[in-house]
Order: C-alpha cells, then sequence, then structure tokens
C-alpha cells in the first residue's frame, strides 16, 4: 500500500522583522582606537553637562523672588531665569552626547559598530573617525533619501 504524501500545513506569518544586525569586521588597532576616543569624549560631554547643572543650580540661589520684571521699560524677563534655563539646556543636550556614545561603545561591544541603524548598510571609516558616535550614514542622518 502507497503512503500518502504528508499534507502540507500552511505557512505560518512571520511578524515583520526588523532589519538584521549584520556585523561589521574592523581591525582590533582601530576598534581600540576608537573605544579610547569615546571614553575621552564621554568624559568630557558628562563633565560638561555637570558644571553647567551646577551653574544652573548657583543662579537660582542669587536669585530673589520677586526679581522677574516683564514691562515695557525692561523689555526682557529675569537674566538669571534665561541663563539658568540655557544652561539647563545645554546641559541637557551634553547628557544626549553621553547617551549616544554609551549606545556606541556597546555596539562596539557587540560587534555591530559601523553598521548605519536606519539602512543597515556601512557607515564610511572617514564618518566614524570624524564622529565616533555616528550612528547612521550621512544621507539619512542628515534627512535625505530615506526620510521624505
Amino acid at each position: 500500500m502507497a503512503k500518502k504524501p504528508a499534507a502540507k500545513k500552511p505557512a505560518a506569518k512571520k511578524p515583520a522583522a526588523k532589519k538584521p544586525e549584520r556585523k561589521r569586521k574592523f581591525d582590533k588597532a582601530f576598534l581600540l582606537k576608537q573605544k579610547e576616543v569615546l571614553i575621552k569624549e564621554r568624559a568630557s560631554y558628562l563633565g560638561s553637562a555637570e558644571t553647567l547643572e551646577a551653574e544652573a543650580d548657583q543662579l537660582l540661589e542669587y536669585r530673589d523672588p520677586g526679581d522677574v520684571q516683564f514691562d515695557e521699560e525692561s523689555g526682557r524677563g529675569d537674566t538669571l531665569a534665561v541663563e539658568r534655563d540655557l544652561d539647563l539646556a545645554l546641559s541637557a543636550q551634553a547628557r544626549d552626547a553621553v547617551d549616544e556614545i554609551d549606545a556606541a561603545l556597546e555596539r562596539i561591544k557587540n560587534g555591530t559598530y559601523g553598521v548605519c541603524m536606519t539602512s543597515g548598510e556601512d557607515i564610511p571609516k572617514a564618518r566614524l573617525e570624524a564622529i565616533p558616535w555616528a550612528s547612521e550614514r550621512v544621507e539619512y542622518k542628515a534627512g535625505g533619501l530615506g526620510r521624505r
């Protein structure tokens, strides 16, 4: 008696997959150099963030509660408040840079450093030397081809 061929099951639908995290190979010397640069930059940005926050806190101490004057004569708000807001904004930008650097260090660790997070293509070595924490090719970071 001949066996019947097994009935084929319908293919299960897989959820849409993200771009596979492709690994990029760099020589150890380049990765070590990049890691050292990233660690130095991280320390610099972190120091700036902390200094700016301390300055913002110090400006708050110098301000008297009734110092704000918004009228036609002065034409501006409290100068100390404006300076403090600027210090806090710059501190936040420095902390954002630290986060980007931490992500780049993680990519070095897992072997995906130098792979564009948007396209999956290689990021040119010259770009990584100029901006070691770059996570995208310049055409994607600049809002070019794939973003319109």
